[in-house]
């Protein structure tokens, strides 16, 4: 499987936006990628009100999104924002085209370092595994990667190749947390990992706008391929069927005993 990773640095205009996630849809298109990952908030960055970009998941930016993929003929992830209860939204992932039309609400909410996006956020409950070209994709947000179990989990529901989207807040540490956690997720799972974040925008910022660094992993918690911190593109080919073999040879699944 061809896959791209777009990492990209949104504006606060959705249909901006827009403009931004056409240009990696071509280059995946024209690199003969089959499934695209975009970053977390690709629709609106943080550090803006998230309610009024909100669209449902058959909005006009899904709509929009859905158009592009399919016109494309690959399947792209996406992160969008749409409405959720008492005023707010979800944290989503769209996945649309190639005949996939699917969404993940984020389960782990990123209430840590200072931030509380509960307070803005409902927290999606269940993980999702989507299938690409007869690929087993699960689906994860950023804070996510922090959590074991959700990986775990995406794997026992049929994932050898886990999407992460990510806005990864900068401070100390975090740029090389961001790849500890990709490498570390991808051996308890024993699924390639893309780990595709938003660019530094070059700004400081207290919301978590991102840090660029979007990776590559395999199911041995190797490096396949990575970026630097500005906007960039990377289109890797992995091989599903390597995942049964590691997971003859380190069968960390089925040893589990909790």
């Amino acid at each position: 499987m061809r896959i791209a990773l777009g990492q990209i640095s949104s504006t606060a205009d959705p249909r901006a936006n827009l403009d931004l996630v056409a240009a990696e849809v071509a280059a995946a298109r024209d690199a003969g990628a089959r499934l695209l990952v975009l970053p977390e908030a690709a629709m609106c960055r943080f550090g803006v009100p998230l309610a009024p970009a909100a669209e449902p998941v058959d909005g006009p930016w899904a709509s929009t999104l859905e158009r592009l993929a399919d016109e494309a003929g690959l399947t792209v992830v996406a992160g969008a924002f749409t409405p959720g209860e008492g005023g707010r939204v979800r944290n989503t992932l769209l996945v649309r085209g190639g005949g996939v039309r699917a969404h993940y609400d984020k389960v782990h909410l990123y209430d840590a370092f200072g931030h509380a996006e509960s307070d803005t956020v409902e927290p999606g409950r269940e993980p999702v595994v989507v299938d690409v070209d007869g690929v087993g994709v699960g689906l994860a947000t950023c804070y996510d990667v922090r959590f074991p179990g959700l990986f775990t989990a995406l794997a026992d529901r049929g994932a050898s190749v886990v999407a992460v989207a990510a806005s990864w807040g900068a401070g100390p540490g975090k740029a090389e947390q961001w790849e500890l956690l990709a490498r570390a997720r991808a051996l308890d799972s024993t699924c390639f990992v893309l780990a595709c974040g938003q660019a530094d925008p070059g700004v400081p910022s207290d919301a978590p706008t991102g840090v660029g660094r979007s990776l590559v992993v395999s199911p041995l918690g190797e490096v396949l391929a990575g970026l630097g911190p500005a906007p960039g593109r990377l289109v890797v080919d992995v091989d599903p069927g390597e995942v049964g073999h590691v997971r003859g040879v380190l069968p960390v699944l089925a040893n589990r005993r909790f």
